[in-house]
């Protein structure tokens, strides 16, 4: 069976993916399988941070690990406490990160971007005993931490009086001879803690196994160079240090913000191969003035996560890569990978489903769907998962006693077994009865070439229910006018439930989480003050 092909049970209804091929033992942890790749390759490059000017060999930083592996233990942390970070990608973040996988005990990893009170309520949940963070995030910690009693290490910005991390890091006698800690549950055990959006909500605490973390990132060799300016606590973040540092190649770290022609100076700096960008990141890249095909040469793979990426910027980028390709897909920070698509020759798809990965489409009425059939998604990935930490009842709600977990997204499969993602359950809007989704307004809204991005909601009221508005973001200096969209999307969808009854709200950005989603209450909300602003100015 080829690795690509999807499978469709008629009887049950249900979608699977090829037989997965384990590359290693479910059992043998993480960090034992990165101490020995790379103590066996100490010369290998393997991080560059562009801000800082350091560099760190495989040696170098397998080292750093060790030293920090060996502090955790003196200081009592066993493999059911908890290391919390809150940090950028900066030079001694991925030691502590391995020092963490090396001793088993899981780090919880939290955005540095967060307010004080989400701070709270995360570590709140887990109780870290150590907290790693970087100097700026510390008067939001300084509190958190008192209250837990937790120690806390800068990673960064340094505070005067406050311990930094390289107080760990002074060699010891013992770290020639160091050995990594056996994991005490084998592959299921807990070794990593990530966090929700907050789309809908507080963000969730999220376990991910060891197990979840040995998979074959077959297309990363030793020669790429990967940049990516996800943080640590997004799983794509999290992902691409462990399978750089697994592959033997060299990641490219930033904490600076992005900026299209910051991304573009750095791929040309540093002979970038293989780059991770989240949608809003490609929306504003294809609109760069100064991107070329020549300033892309380097490229040879573009993989676009954290979200939906519109159609039309996805065949534009493709445009720009003179030897690579873009893949996309479908993943859930709580089960990984369910799709992938490489290649533009469905655009609309997020592909095929992925080894070991079963899928099934449900209507209203809990009954199984069958090809281009609209339903929720559920799928099931026969590995363990630990929930959400602290959290059983939203664990429970979200993943039932089958072990099927109930996406919220809703979709369908085509006849050729590709799954498309047509929007979430609880954002389809209804308008004269008619129901339709706002993601498939946004996609004709951004086919316009002045148009970064856009956020389509529903204005309710009694009469209608949902008629629907988009906040649009456009590229500096376009003439383009509310009217120019209302037409364009009355021309390209000319049924009356899916039009712009109430019009277009231009703003200057779109309010996103920490991992770049679109917050659409929020985006709403900051259209309408807009419009109620200009309003009392007289415009």
């Amino acid at each position: 069976m080829e690795r690509s092909s999807t499978q469709f049970d008629k009887y049950t209804k249900i979608w699977s993916g090829p037989r997965p091929q384990s590359f290693f033992d479910a059992d043998c942890s993480i960090g034992k399988i990165l101490f020995a790749f790379m103590r066996n390759h100490p010369s290998n490059l393997c991080q560059i941070s562009d801000t800082e000017g350091t560099a760190l060999t495989n040696g170098e930083a397998i080292t750093f690990a060790i030293r920090i592996a060996q502090q955790l233990k003196a200081l009592g942390l066993k493999q059911d406490d908890v290391v919390g970070i809150a940090g950028t990608n900066t030079t001694y973040l991925m030691p502590v990160v391995l020092g963490c996988l090396l001793n088993g005990t899981p780090f919880h990893a939290v955005s540095p971007w967060h307010d004080e009170d989400t701070l709270k309520h995360l570590f709140s949940i887990t109780r870290p005993r150590i907290i790693f963070c970087d100097g700026l995030v510390y008067p939001r910690i300084s509190i958190i931490s008192r209250m837990f009693k937790s120690h806390v290490y800068t990673l960064k910005d340094h505070r005067l009086g406050i311990p930094r991390v390289e107080d760990l890091l002074e060699p010891t006698k013992a770290e020639l001879y160091y050995v990594p800690e056996p994991l005490l549950l084998g592959g299921d055990q807990t070794v990593a803690i990530l966090c929700t959006s907050g789309t809908t909500g507080l963000p969730k605490a999220v376990t991910i196994t060891n197990a979840a973390c040995l998979f074959d990132f077959g297309f990363v060799t030793g020669q790429d160079v990967l940049l990516s300016f996800s943080t640590i606590d997004w799983s794509a973040g999290m992902f691409q240090m462990l399978f750089s540092a697994c592959h033997g190649s060299t990641r490219i770290i930033t904490d600076r913000a992005y900026t299209p022609e910051y991304l573009l100076q750095l791929v040309e700096k540093y002979k970038v191969t293989l780059l991770t960008l989240v949608p809003q990141q490609v929306a504003s890249l294809i609109k760069a003035p100064t991107l070329s095909k020549q300033r892309l040469a380097t490229i040879r793979f573009i993989s676009i996560g954290g979200g939906s990426c519109y159609v039309a910027n996805v065949l534009k980028m493709q445009e720009y890569l003179l030897n690579g390709q873009i893949s996309y897909g479908y993943a859930l920070t709580e089960t990984g990978g369910v799709s992938a698509n490489m290649g533009v020759s469905k655009p609309s798809s997020v592909g095929r489903i992925v080894p070991g990965v079963r899928v099934k489409i449900l209507d209203d009425a809990g009954r199984s769907l069958g090809h281009g059939e609209t339903g929720e998604i559920l799928l099931h990935n026969g590995k363990q998962w630990n929930g959400y930490y602290g959290n059983p009842n939203e664990s429970k709600r979200i993943q039932d006693y089958q072990g099927w977990f109930h996406t919220g997204d809703m979709g369908y499969f085509d006849d050729e077994n590709y799954l498309h993602i047509v929007e979430r359950k609880n954002e389809m809007l209804r308008f004269h009865g008619a129901q339709y989704c706002p993601h498939e307004l946004e996609q004709v809204i951004a086919e316009l070439p002045d148009v970064i991005e856009a956020c389509v909601f529903g204005l309710w009221n009694d009469v209608d229910g949902d008629p629907a508005a988009a906040a649009v973001v456009k590229i500096p200096g376009s003439r383009l006018t509310e009217m120019d969209i209302v037409e364009y999307v009355a021309k390209r969808l000319v049924v009356t439930h899916k039009q712009l009854h109430c019009g277009v709200f231009f703003l200057p950005e779109l309010p996103k989480t920490g991992s770049g989603k679109v917050l659409r209450q929020q985006a709403r909300d900051q259209a309408l003050g807009k419009k109620w602003s200009d309003y009392g100015n007289g415009h």
